[in-house]
């Protein structure tokens, strides 16, 4: 039945009826014959019957008639027309002459319709007006990204790239492919630091870790300071990786010439003042130990020594290096080494040192090439170890000893054409090399200093961005009563205190702010201080908000978290709940510290009382289960979390009073002065004209 239409139906309906009636009728009639007829009779129940029935068959086909004209066919005709609108974009009203019959529900249809219409208009504007938003927003963020200095690149945690910026496409550019989407990370840098790094970061546990390495554009001649971190949820990519590259070619050129012309000053100048020196003792045996010429050579001396020891201490500070395992370094000495058509195995522990592989690698397999050279051993180790706080490198091999001289000969040659030289490569690396023997072998010993355990090493870095666009084309009034209310911003705030008597010496213990701007609550812009109150706090209070006196200790003094508060909420609207309690423990300190909170203050007790009338109740708890803000129980009564319950209540009431036809924030303030009986009005100072 289901599938027939409702016109055929309605027919069948009448169809079934018409023939139960004539059926009830022969019925009837054969029953009343049966019971006391005569044949004369029998012609007479006939016609009756065939009229009767004919009777029968006209009312019902008249009245089957009306209902499919003024009931079947408008209800399919209004049934077209709801679909019409709801899928072929149809605007005009129904025809309510042809559904009149219809009672109510052609004007119902109609109603739905029209809603409907105009829902989707103002979804498909509403739609058009984001898409245009975010597309602005795009394009500004894709120039940002592009000027950015570092390069930015997202990959895949299979290594392909899925972002980068101008900046990387200049980095990346010098090897022999072009920089494309979906292309490998290794054809354009070097393996090795990528790999370990990435496998660092999957290895540990630490949430927005972040670690650190140096890599090398595949000519060897770039080298990037990088660091990467795990993307996040990024399609399901668990593993997938954000890389930031700068260059520091220049600044490894410009840490050598530093080192070289200090050690050049140190060298020079150390030979002459030691002859002046040995030359003021004789003037001193000759009775001229006085001499002010000679006590300023013996201290420039001293001085000149105390220098050259604090450089050499600290003659690899601001050189690019990065934390790195040793069996990854081991692994590309050994690779460097069977490039020479030599054999190297290693042993090494499982942590890292922090060094500038590269530079490294360059020097172990340049005198591994010297030292085959003259002595024509072909088979080396490599060792390093765990030294307590430092890793002693062993490179050994199988044949005779090197003479010391020839081993200073080689540190003054370039690891490769271009390149540092050995010498300049140990002193960044604070190191030195010396000829001994390990294991009855002959052996070169050096050691990498600052080693680290195996571990992420974590960042105080946010994975957000803080923008809003709409800031470049926001109105400035020059009267604050003129603007409009999303026009401003609004710091709101939140005090935790001692005890609910300011006047008898109660201090602040906690003091939490948002930001609101251009309407929305920025996620990132929070100020949250614990407070020294200066006093005890009660058990009572602290039952309440739960700070305690071991949390404040060290905290910062009632009088620098005014001040730094006052600094936070400069130029915005102050908001708060009950704003008289929380602004008296803030301008009780105004002449103490030299400043005045002169910002225009809501408090939203007097919005409430405004949107909702008087009679109702204005607690914050009240006003959040009405307005439908969540407050987990662990955030409330700590200052932060009624600070954000309180925004949230702050954003749904300006809506309600941008409904009210007060959207001027003049408007909204003369409107909370006639609620002035429930909470004090503060803008008496402000200054909103």
């Amino acid at each position: 039945m289901t599938r027939i239409s409702l016109r055929g139906r309605i027919l069948m309906f009448f169809v079934a009826l018409a023939a139960g009636t004539v059926v009830a009728l022969a019925l009837g009639l054969w029953f009343g014959y049966h019971r006391d007829g005569s044949q004369d009779m029998l012609n007479a129940f006939m016609q009756s019957a065939i009229a009767a029935g004919f009777l029968i068959l006209a009312l019902v086909t008249w009245v089957w008639f009306l209902f499919d004209t003024h009931l079947a066919r408008p209800i399919d005709k209004v049934a077209s027309a709801m679909r019409a609108r709801a899928h072929a974009d149809v605007a005009h009203d129904f025809e309510a002459e042809d559904a009149r019959y219809l009672g109510d529900l052609a004007a119902a249809a109609s109603a739905t319709a029209t809603t409907l219409a105009q829902t989707r208009g103002a979804l498909a504007e509403q739609v058009q007006r984001e898409t245009t938003r975010l597309s602005s927003d795009k394009n500004k963020l894709e120039q940002l990204l592009a000027d950015v200095p570092p390069a930015v690149l997202l990959c895949t945690g299979r290594h392909h790239l899925v972002f980068y910026n101008g900046v990387a496409q200049q980095f990346l550019a010098g090897s022999q492919r072009p920089v494309c989407l979906d292309r490998n990370i290794f054809d354009y840098l070097t393996e090795g630091p990528i790999r370990d790094a990435h496998h660092r970061l999957l290895e540990g546990a630490v949430p927005d870790a972040v670690v650190e390495f140096i890599c090398l554009s595949p000519c060897g001649r770039r080298r990037l300071a990088g660091r990467m971190r795990l993307a996040g949820d990024n399609g399901g990519d668990h593993a997938a990786y954000v890389m930031t590259l700068r260059d520091v070619t220049n600044d490894f050129e410009a840490y050598a010439r530093r080192d070289a012309l200090l050690g050049d000053v140190f060298q020079q100048v150390r030979p002459a003042l030691s002859d002046l020196r040995r030359a003021a003792e004789t003037k001193a045996v000759s009775g001229l130990a006085n001499d002010p010429v000679v006590q300023q050579l013996q201290a420039l001396d001293e001085m000149l020594a105390e220098l050259e020891a604090r450089f050499e201490t600290c003659r690899s500070d601001g050189w690019p290096m990065a934390a790195t395992d040793t069996r990854e370094l081991a692994g590309q000495v050994r690779r460097a080494v069977e490039g020479q058509g030599l054999m190297l195995d290693f042993d090494v522990g499982e942590f890292a040192v922090r060094c500038n592989v590269f530079d490294i690698v360059n020097l172990l397999s340049h005198l591994v090439s010297h030292i085959h050279g003259v002595t024509s051993a072909t088979h080396f180790r490599l060792v390093i170890s765990d030294a307590g706080g430092a890793a002693d490198v062993v490179l050994s091999w199988a044949g005779s000893m090197i003479p010391p001289e020839a081993l200073n000969a080689w540190l003054g040659e370039a690891v490769f054409e271009g390149g540092m030289t050995c010498e300049t490569i140990l002193k960044a690396h604070g190191n030195v090399l010396v000829v001994d023997r390990a294991d009855d072998r002959p052996a070169i010993l050096t050691r990498l200093r600052s080693v680290e355990r195996l571990r992420s090493i974590g960042a105080d870095l946010s994975r957000h961005v803080v923008y809003d666009f709409d800031l470049l084309s926001r109105l400035n009034y020059e009267k604050i009563s003129d603007a409009q209310i999303d026009a401003l911003t609004y710091v709101v705030f939140d005090t935790e205190t001692t005890g609910l008597l300011p006047e008898q010496g109660d201090e602040m213990v906690q003091i939490a702010a948002v930001r609101i701007v251009n309407g929305k609550r920025v996620k990132s812009e929070v100020f949250n201080l614990f407070v020294n109150p200066g006093r005890p706090i009660p058990p009572s209070s602290s039952a309440i908000h739960g700070v305690t006196d071991a949390m404040v200790a060290d905290a910062v003094s009632v009088q620098e978290a005014v001040r730094q508060f006052h600094r936070f909420a400069e130029g915005a609207v102050l908001v708060a709940h009950n704003a008289p309690f929380d602004m008296e423990f803030l301008s009780r300190r105004e002449k103490e510290l030299g400043l005045r909170f002169l910002n225009p203050i809501l408090d939203t007790v007097l919005v409430s009382a405004t949107v909702f009338g008087r009679a109702e109740t204005h607690t914050l708890d009240a006003l959040a289960e009405r307005l439908g803000v969540c407050i987990d129980e662990e955030d409330r009564h700590t200052a932060l979390g009624d600070a954000i319950a309180t925004a949230d209540v702050f954003i749904k009431l300006k809506d309600m009073l941008a409904g009210r036809g007060l959207s001027r924030f003049g408007d909204v303030l003369a409107s909370l002065r006639s609620h002035q009986r429930l909470v004090r009005d503060l803008n008496d100072r402000a200054r909103v004209s």
